[in-house]
């Protein structure tokens, strides 16, 4: 397993654990109990846990500093109102892969959905598309898709 998945699982589980959808760490000692460097925790943080993905993070430099994530939990219609608005004019394929993900595992969408999304966007479908064009005609697509849910 790859060290960011670890540093992700870890993060999850405590936000689970937590009740309240908020997990607290300290980034020094974190990294030591998962064993990694402490600019690992900031490369997962900033490329996992964004609002993008439905987390807020929020932290205190200095001695007794922490790094405090908050798990955003929507009802369906803003969930997919925000991320609908959080795609913007493109959005690459690993992006789009991470928002599916993430509508699936909130419940948003079905498993059957998510695979049909999956494969309207994926880089088999747009193969005839000129590249420049593709993150674009991908965006437009998947935030019709999403609409169509609300």
């Amino acid at each position: 397993m790859r060290m960011s998945d670890l540093i992700t699982r870890e993060i999850i589980r405590m936000l689970n654990e937590s009740g309240e959808n908020t997990a607290e760490i300290q980034r020094n000692e974190f990294a030591g109990i998962i064993g990694c460097a402490p600019s690992q925790i900031n490369y997962v943080l900033s490329s996992r846990f964004t609002p993008e993905h439905g987390y807020i993070i929020e932290s205190r430099r200095g001695g007794g500093g922490y790094i405090r994530i908050k798990r955003v939990v929507l009802n369906s219609s803003s969930a997919l109102m925000h991320i609908i608005n959080s795609i913007g004019n493109t959005i690459d394929a690993m992006t789009t892969r991470i928002v599916i993900e993430n509508c699936l595992e909130s419940g948003i969408v079905s498993k059957e959905t998510a695979k049909l999304m999956a494969a309207a966007v994926s880089g088999s479908v747009l193969q005839t598309v000129p590249p420049q064009f593709r993150d674009m005609l991908r965006a437009s697509v998947l935030k019709q898709m999403l609409l169509t849910l609300i």
